[in-house]
């Protein structure tokens, strides 16, 4: 199975198990009056709605070059991705924060009006625990087939595809904030004050506001344009070397446009004496090697220059 496809499999197993448990929690909040859940019924709404988005940028993403869009439209898995990290932080995290400070006011003002049963609150979140469990072990799988021997976090960051990478955060915040809501309900029951459903909320909000944070960070670094990894980039430069007639590669730049499309820019320094057509003949041959090994190199411009010198300055030379 092809990576878009396993990325869509992922994101709709998560689309499904959030649409369920969101109503669930919504109809659990309202029985048991609990601040903790209702704000996890809330961060599975803004869960639902996001993997809704992530499936809209995967579909938009793959619509074929216009004469409008002579790149294609690429960029779109990485913008949408980043109005998730914005609606991840405002419907969830802020929400959370608002109802659990609001909860802890009542509280302290003597405003608290109990609810009822809290059964059907821990019902429903031990449950939803298992749905998200299922959820996460299904974009864990794939994160895993990308990981290699990088460990986790340097994953996240050099991910080139966020798709996996933020239904994994969520799942992993999920999780997390379901084990914060039930802890705050047990210790409202166990010690009879009320508060600690309101603690978990806020520290569910705080949870949510710091994953969102991560993400709208990643995806705003690709959304402007990441280069090519160092890796990339260097083995393009050794095919373009070894096709005769390439003397040296003055400048190499590169740019992903989206997940699976790279646009590399080269000058390079042709033999000394060749005619315009041999030359041609050779950018041709680049091009064809570039695009047999490395598929994702969709945009390769190349300009013969052999008087090229970078700037000293590291900083100033582009990627």
């Amino acid at each position: 199975m092809s990576a878009p496809a396993n990325n869509m499999r992922v994101v709709i197993a998560a689309l499904a198990g959030n649409s369920l448990i969101a109503i669930s929690k919504f109809f659990a909040a309202f029985i048991s009056g609990s601040a903790g859940t209702l704000a996890e019924a809330v961060h599975s709404v803004a869960d639902t709605g996001n993997q809704a988005l992530l499936l809209l940028g995967m579909k938009l993403g793959a619509r074929a070059p216009t004469e409008e869009h002579p790149f294609g439209r690429a960029a779109e898995k990485y913008f949408w991705p980043f109005i998730v990290a914005i609606l991840l932080f405002s419907v969830g995290g802020a929400f959370a924060v608002y109802e659990g400070v609001h909860d802890l006011q009542g509280i302290f003002k003597g405003e608290h009006e109990e609810g009822g049963t809290k059964l059907w609150s821990y019902i429903v979140l031990g449950t939803s625990f298992l749905f998200e469990s299922y959820s996460f072990s299904v974009a864990f799988g794939e994160f895993k087939k990308t990981k290699g021997d990088l460990s986790t976090l340097r994953t996240m960051i050099q991910a080139k595809d966020p798709t996996i990478p933020v239904v994994l955060m969520e799942d992993t915040a999920a999780l997390i904030g379901l084990f914060l809501a039930l802890v705050g309900l047990g210790l409202s029951d166990l010690t009879g004050w009320p508060g600690w459903d309101g603690v978990a909320s806020l520290l569910i909000g705080v949870l949510l506001c710091g994953v969102a944070y991560f993400l709208a960070r990643e995806t705003h670094s690709l959304l402007v344009g990441e280069s090519a990894t160092p890796a990339d980039r260097k083995r393009c430069k050794e095919l373009t070397l070894s096709v005769a007639g390439v003397v040296d590669v003055r400048q190499l730049l590169s740019m992903h446009r989206g997940p699976d499309e790279v646009l590399i820019a080269m000058k390079v320094q042709f033999s000394a004496g060749m005619t315009v057509e041999k030359v041609e003949e050779t950018i041709n041959a680049i091009e064809t090697k570039i695009r047999s090994e490395m598929p994702t190199m969709r945009y390769i411009f190349i300009e013969p220059d052999s008087t090229y010198e970078p700037p000293k300055d590291p900083r100033s030379v582009p990627h």
